[in-house]
């Protein structure tokens, strides 16, 4: 096959998975998942940086919904097309490592991973993270491999630099892309000359207007992702080794995984070889260390989610240079079947005359918020000037999404900050306003006592399954007294 007929195949194929995917969502008659919704409203307030994440998927859904406006597909579209372009730089990094039927099969591995599968039909990090992760090692192959001057260098550092932007995971990029060019000799004379020290300085660069909003904010997202990780000295000793081991095979696929796993035994004997090297040195450490955080503290199965971009060019190369395509084309075939259970599960068991309850919907985490914001709808709109508060940062998104209120904050009388609307949002300054509080339990006199006068609303239920439904209670409460008034009323006299 000539170099353009592989590549045109799996763009018109990576078209017609999207378009599927896009179906698919339509399809299952799902709302936004919670942090769909909440990086939505981050897109309507653009800043450097926001609770828990990075700004680059506020600014990606920002620059999708100006063009498509606010619906479903619209806001899932970045991440929709990140993993197409993905697997299209793998291909063109496994086709110079390699051969083109290697970039092919490479590209669709990726794209037909039960990871990607299932993040496909959700807005996520990972989508661009991966997108940046996969065009620094290409940009990083380039430049240890061709005499392409600075160009390949300055790609490299922008790459890293946007993909900090993304998730702090970039970061591993790093020390993975250090360790191979200490173990080549193209990568240490490199690293004795000036350009990866200008590529890491341009990283930093396109990086540090995060930094800024994070020393202006007292460091919301670095204090975030000390907490997930458990990197303080109260982890508790959990440990989800052997559950994080299980999710890494689940998402790159029961057989693909197997591959890849002996492909790394294979791979180790044969170092010296830049391109077994570069793909070891990108895959195995971040692996390593997520291994090791799971065995610490936990771990969440799509932390080590960078490395099955270089995994998956290890799990095809080597098959490929064994002559093991149809083991490749079983392995792919799998993971095809799979994602599609995943994504037809409910016309399956419809089919199967099985029942979809609360533990056999995979998708209830996104069922049910327009109804039930259609039934707030009535007392919102009736009540305009009051501030639409909830504790919960799912409620908030997703009533915030379907009902633009006017106002909104977190009610947060400790003043803890656990959530962007925690960290934007404040009730300090709202004495004397009325509220309309929605809460999943009824309200108490910690609560009630703070404000003039309390109206319970009544109770909200909207049934998704037999066995789940979502259901809510609405206070309209007058004359808010500030956060103190519960502990002054109560003070002896």
């Amino acid at each position: 096959m000539s170099d353009g007929r592989p590549a045109l195949t799996l763009v018109v194929i990576a078209v017609l998975l999207t378009a599927y995917r896009m179906w698919v969502i339509h399809h299952l008659g799902i709302d936004l998942y919670v942090d769909e919704a909440y990086y939505w409203g981050w897109s309507k307030a653009l800043d450097w940086g926001y609770f828990s994440k990075p700004p680059v998927i506020a600014a990606m859904i920002a620059a999708s919904t100006a063009l498509f406006g606010d619906g479903l597909l619209a806001i899932k579209l970045p991440s929709l097309l990140s993993y197409p372009l993905a697997a299209l730089v793998i291909f063109r990094l496994g086709t110079l490592m390699f051969d083109t039927r290697v970039g092919f099969w490479s590209g669709l591995a990726f794209l037909t991973m039960p990871l990607v599968g299932a993040l496909g039909l959700f807005v996520s990090t990972d989508a661009p993270l991966l997108l940046f992760w996969s065009l620094g090692m290409l940009a990083l192959w380039h430049a240890l491999h061709e005499d392409g001057g600075w160009r390949h260098w300055l790609v490299l550092g922008l790459a890293v630099g946007l993909g900090l932007l993304t998730k702090y995971t970039m970061a591993a990029f790093l020390p993975s892309a250090l360790l191979v060019m200490l173990a080549g000799a193209s990568g240490r004379r490199a690293l004795a000359g000036p350009r990866p020290w200008v590529a890491l300085l341009l990283a930093v660069l396109v990086f540090a207007p995060n930094l800024w909003w994070n020393w202006t904010h007292d460091f919301p997202t670095f204090r975030h992702t000390a907490d997930i990780t458990q990197l303080d000295e109260n982890s508790d000793g959990r440990n989800n080794l052997g559950e994080f081991l299980a999710g890494q095979w689940l998402s790159m696929g029961p057989a693909l995984f197997l591959c890849m796993l002996w492909a790394i035994v294979r791979a180790i004997v044969r170092v010296r070889d830049p391109v077994w090297r570069l793909l070891l040195g990108m895959s195995l450490p971040l692996l390593a260390l997520v291994s090791v955080q799971a065995l610490r503290g936990g771990a969440n199965s799509n932390w080590a989610a960078p490395a099955f971009v270089a995994g998956v060019l290890l799990s095809v190369g080597w098959l490929g240079d064994t002559g093991r395509w149809r083991t490749l084309m079983v392995a792919v075939a799998l993971n095809l079947l799979l994602v599609s259970g995943v994504y037809h599960w409910p016309d399956i068991a419809r089919g199967a005359g099985i029942e979809i309850t609360r533990g056999k919907d995979p998708y209830k985490r996104a069922r049910g918020w327009h109804e039930l914001a259609q039934a707030v709808a009535p007392v919102l709109t009736a009540h305009p000037n009051a501030i639409l508060v909830a504790r919960e940062r799912d409620l908030l998104a997703h009533l915030i999404y379907f009902l633009g209120p006017r106002e909104y904050a977190s009610w947060n009388p400790r003043g803890r900050v656990i959530d962007h609307y925690q960290l934007t949002t404040n009730l300090a300054a709202a004495r004397g306003r009325d509220l309309l509080f929605v809460s999943r339990e009824p309200l108490d006199d910690a609560v009630l006592d703070r404000f003039d006068s309390s109206r319970d609303l009544g109770e909200r239920v909207v049934r998704v399954h037999r066995d789940f439904a979502r259901r809510v209670h609405l206070y309209l409460l007058r004359g808010f007294r500030g956060y103190d008034a519960a502990a002054l009323s109560s003070a002896p006299g």
